[in-house]
């Protein structure tokens, strides 16, 4: 992946880190994606959610409605990725054990 540390990016990940809560955070991501990258972005995390979990390629693509290359591509970065996505899936698991 391209190197995503320069000031523009860091200004980002800084701002969007300083959100305080969803309300907030859907209206900075209105303003700043279009609905079609929000829902993307959506449709990954579901994918990766799904991935977690043990469903099968077949079974993703029929829920979430992605194809199987983005079903892949979200596989690699959970096998070989930052981390990001694990490290979410983990604390979406905990609010939800709340």
């Amino acid at each position: 992946m391209r190197n995503l540390h320069n000031e523009s990016t860091d200004r980002l990940f800084q701002a969007i880190a300083g959100i305080k809560n969803a309300d907030e955070c859907r209206a900075f991501f209105e303003d700043l994606c279009t609905i079609k990258e929000i829902q993307d972005m959506a449709q990954r995390l579901d994918t990766a959610i799904m991935l977690s979990s043990g469903m099968s390629y077949q079974k993703i693509s029929e829920t979430a409605g992605v194809s199987t290359a983005t079903i892949s591509r979200v596989n690699r970065c959970l096998s070989y990725g930052a981390g990001g996505y694990g490290a979410i899936i983990e604390r979406l698991g905990e609010q939800n054990d709340d």
